[in-house]
């Protein structure tokens, strides 16, 4: 989630409806590369035969998952960095491309696991629909009523900071999450999204397609991690 708000005169409320619908185009086409390039990199670990259960078991534990979340976190803030910087072109598309590596590495062992509960990727391809589902509604929503969302930022921002710390917590004493958890966190996510679509719409420069894709994808891949974990805890 992209927590800044930007009043320059070139802001996409601000433009001309051509540049407006470019930098819309723009953003959504860099979202759909950001979630193909996922999936392709997901599909090259899988295809390696044992490199998924490896790697799997080794940020299983308590300890290691917490220094993998602690990386994440890290690789994430300079992805983000980079990717609204305004320096090079370049620099934005590898703070991109470094995200979406990021999340595809922490995606493997919960992705192992769903695999090895029913032997194929039944319960995978069923949380991508839902989530594909909820976030074309939320984006219709968005658009559709054109409203300004930016008021739930600090609430976002605020629900981030309590659920790492629930998550921490449970690294640290050893409880389960549980569904009821995971439910909390898809609203959380699905707010994420209705916040960055309308950042999208009133308040990012028409510059800034890489960086709005990257906030997009960041919440879009929150809101499948937690549909995922909830189809998984049904089994």
């Amino acid at each position: 989630m992209d927590s800044y708000t930007y009043t320059s005169p070139y802001a996409a409320a601000n433009a001309q409806p051509s540049e407006r619908a470019a930098f819309i185009r723009q953003t959504y086409n860099h979202l759909s590369f950001a979630i193909l390039g996922f999936i392709l990199i997901e599909a090259i670990i899988f295809s390696i035969p044992g490199i998924d259960a490896k790697l799997a078991t080794l940020m299983a534990g308590r300890a290691s998952w917490g220094i993998v979340l602690l990386l994440f976190i890290g690789v994430s803030w300079i992805a983000n960095r980079w990717a609204q910087s305004d320096a090079s072109r370049g620099k934005q598309y590898l703070g991109l491309i470094v995200y979406v590596l990021a999340e595809a590495i922490i995606f493997v062992p919960m992705l192992y696991v769903a695999r090895m509960m029913t032997g194929d990727n039944s319960l995978i391809l069923q949380a991508g629909i839902v989530t594909g589902l909820l976030f074309f509604g939320i984006t219709a929503v968005a658009f559709i009523t054109k409203k300004d969302f930016s008021f739930l930022g600090g609430f976002l921002a605020m629900a981030g900071f309590v659920a790492l710390g629930v998550i921490v917590c449970s690294l640290i004493f050893g409880f389960t999450l549980g569904v009821i958890f995971s439910g909390i966190m898809c609203l959380v996510a699905s707010g994420c999204i209705l916040y960055t679509t309308s950042q999208i719409i009133h308040n990012y420069r028409t510059d800034q397609y890489v960086a709005a894709s990257l906030a997009l994808f960041a919440s879009v891949a929150l809101l499948f991690w937690y549909v995922l974990r909830i189809f998984m805890d049904r089994r």
